[in-house]
């Protein structure tokens, strides 16, 4: 039986591997040099890394996601913000290519909707890839409850992207991880 996924708070000591799991994930997710991904992590609400507790300085994959509001000047935030959306947009989600398919994206998710419901948010917001395709995350997210809201053409028209958002309300049924889960 595979030992229990436990979430961490990112840390300046994360950031070598975090770079290299995000890159992993092209074109999913941008590349994303450390000077990046260390802003990105110090502009975030939420940032956290899942582990195996027998392994904690060797993240299996993470989480990033900022508050409405922020001044963020990504593209994919920004057209969340221009909606007037009271919103925590993930930024990113990655999990590592060995550790897919043990829940640890629905373990950051359980995460990400609980931090929305602490701060009073209306909705949680996302983009995924629609060209280069991405038919796993959109099954993923649409299992989640989230909706397309629209889409937008990124990366200097490379990209097709859908915008994605799921109420929060609607996802308060959903189990809130405990603090040995969550670890904060």
């Amino acid at each position: 039986m595979p030992m229990a996924t436990l979430l961490r708070p990112a840390t300046d000591a994360d950031v070598s591997r975090l770079v290299t799991l995000n890159n992993a994930s092209i074109p999913a997710v941008p590349d994303t040099p450390a000077d990046d991904m260390v802003e990105l992590l110090d502009a975030s609400s939420l940032a956290l890394v899942a582990i195996d507790p027998e392994t904690p300085t060797d993240p299996l994959g993470f989480v990033v996601a900022l508050e409405g509001g922020e001044d963020w000047a990504g593209e994919n935030y920004a057209w969340f913000e221009e909606r007037g959306l009271d919103h925590l947009y993930v930024d990113r989600i990655v999990v590592g290519e060995g550790a897919r398919g043990r829940g640890i994206g629905k373990l950051f998710y359980d995460a990400v909707f609980d931090a929305a419901r602490t701060a009073g948010h209306d909705v949680v917001t996302c983009e995924v890839n629609l060209d280069p395709p991405n038919p796993g995350s959109l099954r993923f997210h649409g299992r989640l409850g989230f909706e397309e809201r629209g889409q937008q053409l990124t990366k200097g028209g490379d990209i097709l992207v859908a915008k994605l958002a799921a109420d929060v309300r609607n996802a308060a049924a959903r189990p809130t991880p405990t603090p040995a889960m969550a670890g904060a």
